[in-house]
């Protein structure tokens, strides 16, 4: 949500050595003698701190998800190669945006929305549920597809695991994170959670590494007719292969075939993909409904824009339908403001940076506290209210554009924004459709944790009361 991709964790780790750090000691003691929190108060004012976001040469950042090495020493010494690396990835996977091939994607998105309602209406009647596994499950599944053109729902016992991994990987990188000596990739491989990644390593690059062979035979079976038409997939012939929906995998072995990427590129992208699309969306879709439950007024006025907008579509949803739920997407914006899945980011600054009295050097490592920035009374009045008005066009004209950064800002933004607003349209409006939802776990008792997204320590839950039996009772 979060970057929602390749940029969603944009998080760094200071690794220089011991005589580097000794030696900015002296020069740092006078520039920044404290820690300061700069996303509150005066000194955000102006968020100069921010300014260097938009700037490409000013700040880049390192990722300590790197699945093809996953080690936070490779991190550090191919930094300056991930660097350039990042760059000429950006080019080639923006394409994977364009509005046509979205069009595309969003066909996924509404199927894993309906199928996510389907579940509860099978369950009959009113019933509750701990929403985090819950939708994370369908947020897997839809980027699962989009991703690589395979479904988990159709592979049996093996999804169960491969869905472990994914969680298994999340919780290793923020328990090596918050423990320096791990760092060392000897001793982690003798321990515990080091055996456990390797498992975990074995089951996700397996499964996609996988797919991508099944993937690039179907396209040479076809003679590459379908990559050649991946924009307008009618009337391709087969074959007598099975026909596949476009993936973004599709598109990343079109550009191998012209030789800018290999087949451990391919697998780094769609794995980073996998891994940092689906978690995000899954929280900002949580914390939306949690909200809606809270707050009736509002999830009545987002179940008659939905009611409307469904019967000039003969009740089928489209992307069109999508992109006219208007406050629906105001809500969302609201939700992204109080609940946002990526909560900090970081860079490193590649030149000195002056903010008012202090100067930040080159070489520091910037944390950007998004969660402080979207609270801050100086740019959101009455900051821990629910108002999606918020984003309506007049008020936002006049408001700073770095105040809300729930998919970063700057060259290194979200590649993958508009493909996670639709997600979280195509998962939630369904729901408001055919559910009304009441809270039965609140936010004001929300306790959050230490994660690489914005996660509660204990269930979230909600009620969900079909309309038509609320309806027969009333």
């Amino acid at each position: 949500m979060g970057d929602l991709f390749n940029s969603v964790y944009d998080i760094s780790l200071d690794l220089r050595t011991n005589a580097e750090e000794e030696k900015d000691k002296e020069k740092n003691v006078e520039m920044v003698q404290d820690t300061r929190d700069f996303s509150r108060g005066a000194d955000v004012a102006e968020l100069r701190f921010i300014g260097f976001l938009n700037h490409g040469d000013v700040a880049v950042e390192g990722s300590l998800i790197d699945f093809s090495a996953l080690t936070l020493t490779a991190v550090l010494q191919n930094f300056i190669a991930q660097c350039a690396k990042w760059h000429s990835r950006r080019k080639i996977l923006t394409s994977a945006f364009h509005f046509n091939i979205l069009q595309q994607f969003v066909e996924i998105l509404i199927e894993e929305g309906e199928n996510m309602t389907k579940s509860l209406k099978d369950t009959g009647g009113t019933i509750v549920k701990d929403l985090l596994p819950f939708v994370s499950e369908y947020t897997l599944n839809a980027i699962c597809e989009t991703a690589m053109g395979t479904s988990l729902q159709g592979l049996g016992a093996f999804q169960q695991r491969y869905r472990k991994a994914v969680q298994e990987m999340g919780e290793i990188l923020i328990y090596r994170l918050m423990r320096q000596w791990l760092r060392n990739n000897w001793i982690f491989s003798l321990m515990p959670k080091g055996r456990q990644q390797t498992q975990a390593l074995k089951i996700l690059h397996g499964f996609t590494e996988q797919i991508i062979a099944e993937r690039k035979l179907y396209h040479e079976r076809t003679n590459d007719q379908y990559l050649k038409s991946h924009v307008s997939t009618d009337n391709i012939e087969t074959y007598g292969c099975q026909r596949k929906r476009l993936a973004l995998l599709d598109l990343l072995i079109a550009v191998s075939r012209e030789g800018l990427l290999t087949d451990s590129d391919i697998r780094e992208e769609v794995d980073t993909f996998m891994f940092e699309g689906h978690d995000t969306t899954a929280m900002g879709i949580c914390f939306t409904l949690l909200l809606l439950a809270e707050h009736k007024d509002i999830q009545d006025r987002v179940r008659d824009e939905i009611n409307i907008a469904l019967q000039e579509s003969e009740q089928k949803f489209t992307m069109k339908v999508l992109q006219n739920l208007s406050y629906l997407d105001r809500c969302l914006k609201e939700s992204l403001r109080l609940y946002p899945s990526v909560y900090f980011i970081s860079r490193i600054t590649s030149e000195d940076v002056k903010l008012q009295s202090y100067l930040i050097p080159t070489g520091t490592l910037i944390h950007l506290n998004i969660y402080g920035v979207h609270r801050d009374p100086n740019f959101w009045p009455n900051p821990e209210v629910f108002d999606p008005d918020r984003f309506l066009s007049e008020k936002i004209q006049n408001r700073h554009p770095y105040s809300y950064l729930p998919f970063s800002a700057g060259p290194r933004n979200c590649i993958g924004q508009r493909f996670a607003l639709l997600e979280m349209k195509a998962m939630i409006a369904p729901i408001i459709h055919n559910f009304y939802l009441e809270p039965v776990d609140y936010l004001e008792n929300l306790r959050l944790k230490i994660d690489l997204v914005l996660r509660p320590t204990h269930p979230i839950r909600v009620r969900f009361v079909p309309i038509k039996e609320a309806h027969k009772i009333i």
